[in-house]
């Protein structure tokens, strides 16, 4: 049986004060186990993004509790905190967030100078992470250079470089159209599945959300339900790629 690698409990998170005070998640408890790929669903101002920045210790609940990793990050500093988000959890965003002035093995290895890897070794898993992504031949390239497609897989790069144990994505095929968004979704999947990485995927699209092994439906910062996707969503994304 596998274990959980994330589980929050009864977690609530507010931002703002007096009656400026917005409620963004409400008593949310959730358990993803190791490998699962879970999609999470909902209107904008749902909660979405925010719970991914509490699974990443980006924002600390106000009440409630937070494990990741079997570590309850309340009991973690702030220097323990980014050092987890180093070595654990992979972020993959709308916007590619690569640096321009960079090669594409830059924008992939430079997370690693700050975990500690030798410039050696975080040049060799630079082009391991690329060559992962099929995007190894790019590597001298500059962001620039390539399609948006090819920026993302970049981006998943550097996301998975250092091995981590978690993925999390926040809209990873918002910026790109439906065939580039198809294929970046099945790498998602298959980086799950030979890694045995667990993905989170925040997302508004019910296509993109039916990769998941389970998709939640958020509103008003709760998990309303698990809902079942049509399994035409899935067989109509694999048609567009054909």
């Amino acid at each position: 049986m596998r274990d959980a690698v994330i589980e929050l409990t009864e977690v609530s998170k507010s931002y703002g004060t007096g009656r400026l005070v917005t409620r963004v998640v409400c008593r949310l408890s959730l358990r993803v186990l190791r490998g699962e790929f879970v999609s999470i669903m909902g209107p904008s101002g749902s909660g979405k993004s925010t719970l991914l920045n509490l699974i990443a210790g980006l924002d600390a609940p106000d009440a409630g509790r937070v494990v990741v990793g079997g570590v309850d990050l309340r009991t973690l500093t702030d220097a323990q905190l980014a050092a987890m988000r180093l070595r654990k959890i992979g972020f993959v965003f709308q916007a590619f967030n690569l640096l321009p002035a960079l090669s594409v093995e830059r924008n992939v290895s430079w997370p690693l100078e700050f975990a500690g890897f030798s410039r050696r070794e975080q040049r060799a898993r630079a082009l391991a992470a690329l060559e992962k992504v099929g995007m190894a031949v790019h590597a001298k390239r500059r962001p620039a250079e390539l399609s948006g497609g090819e920026q993302q897989r970049v981006a998943i790069a550097r996301a998975i470089v250092a091995g981590p144990d978690i993925l999390l994505a926040d809209e990873p095929t918002g910026n790109l159209d439906s065939h580039t968004g198809q294929t970046i979704l099945n790498l998602l999947v298959a980086l799950s599945r030979d890694t045995n990485a667990t993905v989170v995927m925040v997302t508004h699209s019910v296509l993109a959300a039916a990769h998941g092994d389970r998709t939640l439906e958020l509103e008003d910062g709760r998990i309303l339900r698990e809902v079942r996707l049509p399994a035409d969503a899935l067989a109509a994304g694999d048609a567009r790629t054909r």
